[in-house]
């Protein structure tokens, strides 16, 4: 807006301020009328009914179509289903608001009911039933509607649309799709954009033939440059798709009512039997237009999602057009959405919308593509990072202006978008060698492979491995890369030279290795991967270490290196019939405390999410005074490490401290960082705070098949460093919380993945505690989560986890609760020894006489 336009805007009263007072003067509650029940309007309502708008107002939605609200990035798979199957308003997966919910939360709903006109003065809403509904407020959310070039043969009519043309923008054309292609085989997509390349996926995958007819050279070209462009066309037409580009069509061909075919401009036709126009949307702005308010593309708003002509009527969505700008994808729109709930109810009648930088991850055709910013350097001072592999069908590139990340495309291999999209969105800083930015460049020469490296080549630097160690073992027999690494322990410290050992040994094995059974047991003791033994282990009731070998291992035989994985699984597959074998634990768990280099030990109490008191901090400094502590330290994880406890006197340290434990030793849930949050930051978003404590207080101690370290910052400044733990959280605009999960940032760097958009802190714990419960029963024994979430695949936890794809959310949830019902604190219950000389040394600490030496 110009400075007039905003001088204008700051000067008008805020609609929303005051939610609960009717226009009219009359009754307690105001009424507000959603006109759209899209993806949009609906994300409008839940922002509103989170914000307690369900008590501020008697809400009424109507909506064209016959359903609730359902998900429009869900209708390729809908097309891809089984041909004919129609889907219905119970569908979990398609629906995201059924008609259930709106009678639930008290709304209203007119479900087919089209919107005509709107009286603005007598504040009133026409339908095309002859209804009349007044209202206070006003959200319309039209959203937008295919586009249909003009094109001899596309109608039938006015209003129909020739037999077999479809538009691919509602449910009913994805039905009318489904329908018509029992018995019509091929054809004709106009559009190569990311919506007719989705349809020709879905038609294909019916073994339909597909032609893809784009005015362009350039697939997507609203995402892409020509080059990815290139890479993505490469891909498509691998998959059998045939794509025409660079050409127009100017008619379609009709035969006894029907699609015959297609004619492009130059005069050559294309036999077809259906033609589905994915040529672009067009904002509905038609209601707005007839009501007299400001359209130019699309309805035009203000920072605070008003009509610029009338403060009762807010706009969100495609059919916004907002500092000139109208958005297309999902993420704008739902910040549109908060802003507009708002100062709608009033929770903050200050907020302001003031547009979005895009970034798209997409899986087109099956093919997987990310997008942000521009797409390709527009000054000469621009640095342009690329990368392309056309035979692989990987292209990658990135634009850095003055050191910020302004674009990225990538294509075919998105492993980097995360990375990629934070430092877009936070214009973080990069690093010096950009390359770094697409790829991780190991220690080793980085342009040399595996094979080229001379045999002098330090590969694992925690053992001492090099790389003609690794090929001698392949020579001597060895003939997997499990079979090398525990000959050699190549692989065996911090992990981080994995990658590098598997490329040596396949290189050296002349290929891929041999694939050792071994790989996948759970304990080399128990031939058994991990759901096969926790099976057996149910069905048996084997509630004890001794059992399962006895039970299970080959001739019944203990093997004390299975001992630690088995004491683990079982305690917790049996919160309270786990039969506990001290000699099936390390050291550290027999004692609650990390052993040291010079066998002495150190003691962490918990200080939940990094909180103390002035006594708490009063009684470690008279603890460590006392008994002569020879280092007090703060950690990583905010507590306070007292360093060099004998074992003979942990017992005394725990009572005189009288403190909980902080786990600080255990393959366990550890500890939860946090910063200040709201409390005392200026750029608090959430109460990271309170949140850290409670996660901490409810899941301490909780045992795993790795340590588990989480964090949370209360806004995306990241101060706790959430985006490299086990499980992080992050608040974000709006009172939400992001949850990433398998990060790292010890000997692996690995920034966490997005598992979760919460609304609610209770929300946050929850998936918190479930996500770790489905790693607790699905990880390998050591396995930390960043490589546990890479391995079972970021979609399939979110599936999972969140959506609940495969209905156990509520089995996951009550066993996390059964652990943490049996919670006991070690130190409180090991005051007594538990078994003989457990905090005593084998040998008796006395001095020995000396022995004279001869001269």
């Amino acid at each position: 807006m110009t400075a007039t336009e905003t001088e204008r805007s700051g000067a008008r009263p805020s609609a929303g301020a005051e939610p609960t007072q009717r226009a009219d003067g009359g009754g307690s509650r105001a009424k507000l009328v959603v006109v759209g029940n899209g993806m949009s309007g609906a994300r409008a309502l839940e922002e509103i009914l989170a914000r307690g708008g369900g008590e501020l107002f008697e809400i009424t939605v109507f909506g064209d179509e016959p359903y609730g609200n359902y998900n429009r990035i869900l209708l390729s798979e809908v097309l891809a289903q089984a041909a004919g199957e129609v889907v219905d308003d119970a569908d979990d997966d398609l629906f995201l608001n059924p008609v259930d919910w709106y009678a639930e939360n008290g709304i209203t709903l007119h479900a087919g009911v089209r919107i005509v006109r709107i009286d603005r003065h007598a504040k009133v809403v026409l339908g095309d039933d002859g209804s009349v509904t007044g209202y206070d407020t006003l959200v319309l959310a039209t959203g937008s509607r295919s586009f249909f070039p003009p094109m001899d043969g596309m109608w039938a009519s006015r209003t129909e649309l020739t037999s077999g043309v479809f538009g691919f923008r509602s449910l009913d054309d994805a039905h009318g799709m489904l329908a018509h292609i029992r018995e019509h085989r091929t054809a004709v997509v106009i559009g190569g954009g990311l919506l007719g390349l989705e349809a020709a996926a879905g038609l294909q995958a019916h073994g339909v033939t597909v032609h893809v007819v784009h005015p362009t050279e350039v697939l997507m070209n609203q995402q892409l440059e020509a080059e990815a462009s290139t890479v993505l066309r490469s891909k498509l037409e691998d998959l059998g798709m045939h794509l025409h580009l660079g050409v127009r069509t100017n008619e379609i061909l009709v035969s006894d009512g029907a699609v015959a075919g297609v004619r492009f401009t130059d005069g050559s036709d294309l036999p077809c039997d259906m033609v589905v126009v994915t040529a672009g949307i067009r904002p509905n702005i038609g209601l707005a237009m007839v009501s007299g308010l400001e359209t130019q593309r699309a309805i035009v708003v203000d920072d605070r999602m008003r009509s610029v002509d009338d403060d009762s009527i807010f706009v969100v969505g495609e059919c916004a057009q907002h500092r000139g700008e109208v958005y297309g994808v999902v993420g704008p729109l739902w910040e549109q959405a908060e802003v507009l709930a708002d100062v709608v109810t009033g929770a903050n009648p200050d907020a302001e919308y003031h547009g979005s930088r895009l970034a798209t991850k997409l899986k087109v055709a099956g093919v997987d593509v990310a997008q942000m910013g521009v797409k390709g350097p527009e000054r000469a001072t621009d640095e342009f990072v690329r990368f392309s592999e056309t035979g692989r069908g990987v292209h990658q590139t990135v634009i850095i202006r003055d050191g910020t990340l302004i674009g990225a495309t990538l294509v075919g291999d998105v492993s980097k978008v995360a990375a990629l999209t934070q430092a877009f969105d936070s214009r973080s800083a990069l690093p010096e060698e950009r390359v770094k930015l697409l790829f991780d460049l190991g220690s080793a020469d980085d342009a040399a492979s595996a094979a080229d490296l001379p045999d002098e080549t330090q590969i694992c630097h925690c053992n001492g491995v090099s790389k003609g160690d690794l090929v001698a073992c392949v020579a001597d027999g060895a003939g997997s890369v499990s079979a090398c690494m525990g000959a050699t322990r190549a692989g065996k410290g911090c992990g981080s030279c994995k990658g590098l050992v598997t490329e040596v040994v396949e290189a050296a094995l002349g290929g891929a290795g041999a694939v050792d059974p071994a790989d996948s047991y759970y304990v080399p003791a128990i031939p058994l991967d991990k759901p096969t033994l926790m099976a057996e282990i149910r069905s048996r009731g084997l509630t004890s270490v001794s059992a399962v070998f006895e039970a299970l291992a080959p001739d019944g035989r203990d093997h004390v290196g299975s001992k630690m994985g088995l004491t683990a699984l079982l305690r917790m597959m049996w919160p309270d019939e786990f039969v506990d074998e001290r000699d099936g634990r390390f050291i550290n768990d027999r004692v609650h405390a990390n052993i040291q280099r010079d066998g002495t030990f150190s003691v962490v109490p918990r200080m939940s999410g990094g909180v103390t008191t002035p006594d708490q901090l009063r009684r470690i400094a008279d603890v460590a005074e006392k008994h002569d502590i020879p280092m007090v330290k703060l950690t990583g994880g905010q507590r306070i490490d007292l360093l060099g406890v004998p074992k003979e006197k942990l017992q005394e340290v725990w009572a005189d401290l009288d403190m909980p434990s902080g786990w600080a030793y255990g393959k366990s849930f550890r500890t939860v960082k946090t910063c200040v949050g709201t409390d005392f930051c200026r750029f608090g978003l959430g109460d990271s705070t309170r949140l850290g404590i409670d996660l901490e207080e409810r899941y301490k101690g909780i045992e795993g098949p790795a340590k588990m370290k989480l964090a949370v910052s209360g806004c995306p400044r990241n101060c706790a460093e959430s985006m490299v733990k086990d499980v992080g959280i992050v608040a974000v605009e709006g009172g939400r919380w992001q949850i990433y999960v398998g990060g790292a940032a010890g000997a692996t760097i690995r920034q966490g993945d997005v598992l979760a958009t919460v609304d609610s802190h209770e929300e946050a714990v929850r998936i918190t505690g479930r996500f770790l419960q489905y790693y607790r029963e699905q990880a390998n024994w050591l396995e930390r989560t960043y490589d546990f979430v890479p391995r079972m695949g970021l979609d399939h936890l979110i599936a999972v986890v969140v959506d609940d794809v495969e209905g156990i959310a509520t089995d996951l949830d009550a066993r996390m609760q059964e652990a943490v019902d049996a919670y006991v604190d070690p130190w409180a219950a090991d005051q007594q020894e538990a078994t003989p000389g457990q905090f005593h040394d084998a040998l008796p600490m006395v001095p020995l006489p000396q022995v004279p030496v001869r001269s």
